[in-house]
């Protein structure tokens, strides 16, 4: 290997320390009222110390490291960075240590070289579809082998959305992209290429991955640029439906497509399921179309709608404003179902059949039930069975206070019946509901509900906001005018958060408000004006810890390898706005104890959970993966505004 003359070494870590601090000096000038973004800014710390590590500069030069621990030392003494900057100044000689171990797989190699660039692209909005293939339909790719590497890429693509043309994302030009199968306790890489114009990373839903793959830019890595690949190695230690989506700017990308689906197969898929005809994978989504009918307008650097999050006007079904599905009379489905919409809850039926609810978002219930609809936050994927016994058209539904939407149909052909269901006895399905609570899963699961079910949470957690900034004569000026609400915020402190006693959220949990679901944005509204021009900027959204009063990114939560913790989470219903949060734990899954006071009768794992407003639900989280994990908000804009907070399990 060529040596690296010291003088050059040194030129060119005064090159990258300095392109550093500029990137940071911006950024902080465009978040100047913002505090909370440490995770935006050490992005840039991490793509620049990645690159001067992969360079050899450090390895092959005593100038260059103590060149470094000067920098280092320097930044630290200044405060420059933050109180928390400086791990984050460190995690790319922390992951490239971690990858060492990796090299068993010959494509590992391009991580180091693909997850950095020189020339970080900003958030450039193309809207142009010349040029682009369209979308294509959900490919299927069945039951992968172990240790399979598949190739997926993110590209843009043209799709037709209620009569017009838009340019959207897709993986693998799919929307959604293509539905891996793939069987409980296997591996498989995913060597993903990155064919926008913007950069982006893959975050695998749910699945307990090692933390370097979990895809969270400034966490786990650096994002991934235009041109450039990352390989994920994936391990599926759990059984459920799982989805995979864009972790960069997630308002945005995973609204123009970014998502897909991943199906574990149990070990044993004997008895673990009821015998079904067939199985479908639904996404549960919206958009929102402009008056001049293309995707209505981001912001280049900030994320919009903070406040309430960004409701979209069209309903989608796997993408589709018009989806149908063909069934013949008899048959029972499997429908998986994904709410990858950026903030609405879905209230999800078929018209003229009930619903068997089986199973969540990693797996089995301890019991079956049935259901006449089943309500699906952000995130969340539930698991029904459906038996078709009559013919007709019936309506895929969205049934939510005085308004139901249609999603989709599905077409039963009583001409086309198969000779395996002809002569089926339809009763069986409603009288079959399967008990699981003698398996082995059910049983730790049990155990553990009892022993925590009545102890002292280990944390607890308010949910609540604050606004700052907002800038009311704009406001006045685009909107024609502020209502009264509007007038008497002006000037205000609008910081509404409070330190709450355990008899304030006693009270609560006795009486929860009326409305504890926002279902819909009220086209029009005071709270759809401030929606629509409220921005990171002027919108805090906040974890909060009640026993140090430290918010968000500060909280700081350590735990050990094997440890359960209790945690309480309770929405602030006297915050400016309150409202739900579906709150995701990357890395790790929990048991839902208990929601105002009313104990959980059917356990089952999950990763993400509603919390309504006003309400207080107690979870037990099993800290069994090590690594910095990401707990936060999926509603997307909540998260970009700050509702987010980092476990260190260790």
């Amino acid at each position: 290997m060529k040596e690296v003359p010291n003088c050059i070494c040194l030129t060119k870590l005064y090159d990258l320390f300095n392109r550093a601090l500029s990137r940071i000096n911006h950024n902080n000038r465009l978040n100047m009222y913002h505090e909370e973004m440490y995770v935006h800014r050490n992005i840039y710390l991490y793509e620049v110390h990645a690159e001067i590590l992969s360079s050899g500069i450090i390895q092959r030069n005593w100038y260059g490291i103590l060149l470094l621990v000067t920098i280092v030392i320097t930044i630290a003494s200044t405060g420059i960075l933050g109180s928390s900057s400086l791990s984050y100044f460190l995690l790319p000689f922390r992951v490239s240590a971690e990858q060492d171990d990796s090299m068993h797989h010959p494509q590992m190699e391009s991580n180091k070289e693909s997850s950095v660039d020189e020339k970080p692209v900003s958030f450039a909005i193309n809207r142009t579809t010349t040029g682009l293939e369209n979308a294509k339909k959900t490919e299927v790719i069945d039951t992968v082998a172990n240790c399979t590497t598949l190739q997926i890429e993110a590209k843009p693509v043209a799709k037709g959305i209620n009569g017009t043309v838009i340019r959207m994302y897709g993986y693998n030009g799919q929307i959604p992209g293509p539905l891996i199968r793939v069987k409980q306790g296997s591996t498989i890489y995913v060597n993903f290429t990155n064919n926008l114009d913007v950069e982006t990373s893959v975050h695998w839903h749910g699945v307990r991955v090692e933390n370097r793959y979990d895809g969270v830019p400034g966490i786990t890595q650096a994002p991934i640029q235009p041109g450039k690949t990352f390989l994920y190695k994936l391990d599926f230690p759990d059984e459920g439906i799982y989805w995979y989506h864009s972790h960069t700017r997630e308002d945005m990308q995973v609204e123009l497509g970014l998502y897909g689906n991943i199906l574990v197969q149990p070990k044993s898929e004997n008895n673990y399921y009821n015998p079904v005809n067939r199985e479908v994978a639904l996404f549960l989504d919206d958009m929102r179309i402009s008056e001049n009918r293309d995707i209505d307008i981001y912001n280049r650097d900030h994320e919009q709608f903070s406040l309430m999050g960004r409701f979209g006007n069209i309903m989608l079904l796997n993408g589709d404003t018009d989806y149908q599905l063909n069934v013949k009379k008899g048959e029972v489905v499997r429908f998986y179902l994904t709410d990858s919409a950026n903030t609405r809850i879905f209230n999800f039926s078929i018209d003229g059949h009930k619903m068997k609810l089986v199973g969540g978002d990693n797996g089995k219930y301890q019991k079956e039930s049935f259901i006449d609809s089943v309500v699906i936050a952000p995130a969340e994927r539930y698991i029904v069975e459906v038996l078709f016994d009559k013919a007709g058209t019936f309506k895929l539904l969205n049934t939510i206070p005085g308004k139901t939407r249609t999603l989709g149909v599905v077409n039963v052909n009583s001409d086309a019946r198969g000779d395996d269901i002809a002569e089926r006895d339809f009763s069986s399905f409603y009288h079959h509901i399967m008990n699981i609570q003698g398996e082995l899963a059910s049983q730790q699961q049990t155990s553990l509900f009892r022993k925590y079910l009545f102890v002292k949470p280990d944390y607890q957690l308010t949910l609540t906001v604050e606004m700052k900034g907002m800038n009311h004569d704009n406001m006045n000026r685009e909107e024609g005018g502020m209502s009264t609400n509007m007038v008497m915020m002006e000037g205000m402190d609008m910081t509404m958060t409070k330190d709450r006693t355990m008899a304030n959220e006693e009270e609560k949990m006795r009486s929860p408000p009326i409305e504890p679901i926002e279902w819909e944005e009220e086209d029009g509204s005071p709270d759809a004006r401030m929606n629509k021009l409220s921005t990171d900027m002027d919108t805090k959204w906040i974890l909060k810890d009640n026993a140090t009063g430290k918010e968000s990114m500060d909280i700081n939560y350590h735990m050990k390898v094997g440890e359960f913790k209790k945690i309480r989470l309770f929405n602030d219903p006297n915050s400016v706005h309150p409202m739900q949060h579906p709150i995701h734990i990357h890395g790790m899954r929990f048991l839902i104890l208990d929601q105002d006071g009313k104990v959980n009768n059917n356990l089952g794992w999950k990763d993400t959970i509603l919390v309504p407003k006003g309400s207080a639900v107690d979870i037990l989280l099993v800290a069994d993966n090590p690594g910095l994990w990401l707990m936060h908000c999926h509603i997307a804009e909540h998260m970009g505004a700050g509702m987010m907070t980092v476990v260190k399990v260790t």
